[in-house]
């Protein structure tokens, strides 16, 4: 059973609140290969080894939005879609080809309306940023 199938309540949250963590598979050049058909960004830094060498990289690396539609997981695992009302995301760092993402958030406000404020954020392995964001969600 999910978690958006154990329904989350505004009573049952707190401030200080963890969302449960998601962690993805280490990010493979398959991985991009898919990311790329599925969002139409096909920009060579991503896919092409040489292309990402040539401009001063050494292995191509994630496409930001993919570390933000991890995010997008993250949430709708704890919440249906339609609960969501805001979500925005700074990029902080590149994320590496083989890096493992982590997906944490936690609740930071409560306010009228049913209205729960989230901080996230997607790490690597090695617990640098890459994404830190802010979303907010409506519950019964």
């Amino acid at each position: 059973m999910s978690s958006v199938e154990n329904t989350v309540t505004f009573a049952s949250v707190q401030v200080g609140d963890e969302l449960p963590a998601i962690r993805q598979r280490a990010i493979s050049r398959t991985t991009l290969a898919l990311f790329a058909g599925a969002s139409g960004d096909h920009n060579p830094i991503h896919i092409d080894i040489d292309f990402a060498k040539a401009a001063g990289m050494p292995d191509v690396f994630a496409h930001g939005m993919l570390n933000m539609a991890y995010l997008g997981h993250l949430l709708t695992a704890w919440v249906p879609q339609s609960a969501v009302r805001e979500f925005s995301t700074r990029f902080v760092a590149i994320t590496q080809i083989h890096a493992v993402v982590t997906c944490t958030g936690r609740v930071v406000e409560k306010r009228g309306g049913n209205l729960v404020a989230l901080e996230i954020e997607a790490a690597d392995q090695n617990g640098e940023v890459k994404l830190a964001g802010k979303a907010l969600v409506e519950l019964p």
